[in-house]
């Protein structure tokens, strides 16, 4: 399986999308089909980006890299 490298813009539109679609009932394992993505980067998103918004993660990556040098 070839690897995937998702910006931060689309990990945060994918799990806006994953809430509406976990409200409705669906259960993790089909949802983490829809997108693609395995259980565990699922809930490794959901701890780094849960509710971040995508300007403040372009913030948060602008001081990354201000800081790395």
């Amino acid at each position: 399986m070839k690897k995937k490298r998702h910006s931060p813009e689309q990990i945060i539109a994918k799990l806006r999308a994953a809430e509406v679609d976990l409200a409705t009932g669906i259960p993790i394992e089909q949802l983490c089909k829809q997108l693609e993505v395995s259980t565990a980067t699922f809930h490794r998103w959901r701890a780094q980006f849960g509710g971040m918004k995508a300007n403040e993660m372009k913030r948060l990556k602008e001081l990354e890299k201000k800081t790395r040098g």
